[in-house]
């Protein structure tokens, strides 16, 4: 289970989300194995998504959301 971190006043684009298990936060950045796992996961339905207010996603809001997040090389 993954959540999104809240966004600061004025930011627009998410950086991390926290892996939920370990409360683990993993930055959003394609060389991470951790990241690469998680949209892995979410893309393979082996997880869940919490938006920033704790509120479950549906496996398609899921998806979408991380395909509009860098997924660095296929």
């Amino acid at each position: 289970m993954y959540q999104l971190t809240k966004l600061p006043f004025g930011q627009t684009q998410y950086t991390s989300v926290i892996r939920l298990g370990d409360d683990a936060c993993i930055p959003i950045e394609p060389a991470n194995t951790d990241y690469r796992n998680f949209i892995y996961e979410i893309n393979n339905d082996k997880a869940q998504l919490e938006d920033a207010d704790g509120n479950l996603m549906t496996q398609e809001e899921a998806k979408a959301f991380v395909a509009t997040l860098p997924q660095g090389d296929k």
